[in-house]
């Protein structure tokens, strides 16, 4: 095992800056996940943890050597790519040999190892088959057993998981948890899923626009987003327009897209009337029923709880499997909300809800950082 350091790590295509200036720390024995969208530099940045290619600037270090310079055989890592790529001539247990031998590792030592390594895969009953035979997750399980067999200190996934379909790739993201935790090595993990980034990782560092946005551990960083494109890239929530109408104490009143000023909490943030806003209502902290048959209450409540409410329609119905995705119009925009297909309340197209939350779990954003969560 060993550590990682990417110190003002930059990668330049003639004009287009691939990573820029990128810093990140990864702990001996760590699994840690890149997670951003295609294009943030993700790939290139394990690309040049493995030597596959340089940095025009900054550098690279595994434990307390520099390799930024080093080519990738002189690295003690080794790649499990999307591909596969298991060569279809040789039996299962020679490819995931392969490396052994061009390290000179004897026959019956590199055999001995390639068989312990397959048992870890749990893929040893597989030893002679041929590749051509096997599934998609098995295949990716030898590509994996090949990278293992050389015991390298850091072991470099780019999506190995991609390929297989949604099932297979949830079964093998809890497998490959297991895995890591069987051999203690390094692993840092390329994924645009932040659902796979969630299930494997110790920590997750999110990507944007070639730098490092925020680094955390899965429910710190899903928690406390330090940023808008944080919070809107790790799961789905309702963001809706504001603007600042005047400060209360530990907050603000907010004009919104409800056609409703509502409070908000801005803890401490650095806001001034007239500034926009962006406040996350997840979907999970929504708290909806029907509406009073009286027709309830259409304005913002304020209660000594600090509960707000406000008045809406049912426009849209989705069923979505295990669940029922609701949206609710409220003003000059609408909301979403779940509840699971047990649990749902039946509502229905047209039908007069409330809608409910405490301020103490909205997230507000001015341009692009947060700057206040109630209770934060």
């Amino acid at each position: 095992m060993a550590s990682v350091t990417l110190a003002d790590l930059t990668k330049e295509y003639g004009d287009l800056t691939a990573v820029d200036g990128l810093d990140l720390d990864v702990d001996d024995g760590e699994l840690l996940c890149l997670l951003g969208p295609s294009g943030c530099g993700k790939s290139t940045t394990l690309r040049m943890l493995g030597g596959l290619e340089t940095p025009t600037d900054g550098d690279v270090y595994i434990g307390d050597d520099r390799v930024t310079d080093e080519p990738p055989y002189e690295r003690d890592t080794s790649m499990v790519f999307q591909s596969w790529a298991l060569f279809p001539h040789k039996s299962v247990i020679e490819n995931v040999a392969f490396g052994l031998k061009m390290d000179g590792v004897g026959e019956a030592a590199r055999r001995e190892r390639a068989r312990d390594v397959l048992d870890v895969v749990e893929m040893g009953e597989f030893a002679d088959a041929d590749p051509e035979d096997l599934s998609g997750g098995q295949k990716q399980r030898v590509a994996l057993a090949r990278s293992l067999a050389i015991e390298p200190d850091v072991l470099l996934l780019d999506e190995p998981l991609s390929n297989l379909d949604k099932r297979l790739r949830e079964q093998m993201q809890l497998e490959l948890r297991n895995i890591h935790d069987e051999v203690e090595t390094t692993f840092v993990h390329v994924t645009h899923d932040q659902n796979e980034a969630f299930t494997l990782a110790d920590s997750i560092a999110i990507m944007n626009d070639g730098d490092v946005e925020q680094v955390g551990e899965p429910r710190e960083v899903y928690d406390d987003p330090v940023s808008l494109f944080v919070e809107e890239f790790l799961g789905d929530t309702n963001l809706v327009d504001a603007r600042v109408e005047s400060e209360i104490d530990g907050g603000v009143v907010a004009a919104t897209e409800f056609d409703e000023s509502i409070e908000v909490p801005t803890a401490g943030g650095d806001v001034a009337a007239g500034d926009p806003l962006t406040i996350s209502f997840r979907p999970e902290e929504l708290d909806v029923s029907r509406a009073a048959a009286d027709g309830g209450q259409s304005a913002a409540v304020a209660s000594e709880d600090v509960t707000t409410s406000l008045e809406g329609t049912i426009t849209d119905v989705l069923y979505r499997g295990s669940s029922v995705r609701f949206y609710v119009e409220i003003g000059e925009t609408s909301v979403f909300f779940e509840q699971s297909v047990g649990d749902q309340s039946d509502f229905e197209v047209g039908e007069p809800v409330v809608v409910s939350w405490d301020p103490a779990d909205l997230l507000v954003f001015s341009a692009g950082e947060r700057v206040g969560r109630g209770g934060s």
